[in-house]
């Protein structure tokens, strides 16, 4: 049996949400006020300065010769899971 690298399954979710998270927001913009539009445009946010407790969404540390920021930012929402999922069943179907 094919063994798949890790790295080109990670890159491959990864490409599937933000396609997803893509169209998405694409598809939220085109479509009038309302309910549809609230469902594509809502999505769920984690940041990993929110777990430091800043509310930059960084994480500084200051080492007085230099200044290092760390930061993650990800925004999931509804196609942006769809893309997730998708991009799984094609990873799962040509191996």
């Amino acid at each position: 049996m094919n063994k798949r690298n890790i790295s080109l399954i990670i890159v491959g979710l990864f490409l599937g949400a933000a396609f997803g998270g893509l169209v998405g927001e694409l598809l939220g913009n085109f479509l009038p006020d309302g309910v549809v539009k609230d469902f594509f445009l809502t999505d769920f946010g984690f940041d990993l300065g929110g777990w430091a407790g800043n509310e930059l969404g960084v994480i500084i540390l200051d080492l007085k010769v230099i200044t290092l920021k760390f930061g993650l930012a990800i925004r999931i929402n509804f196609m942006s899971m769809i893309g997730f999922a998708t991009a799984y069943y094609f990873l799962r179907y040509f191996r």
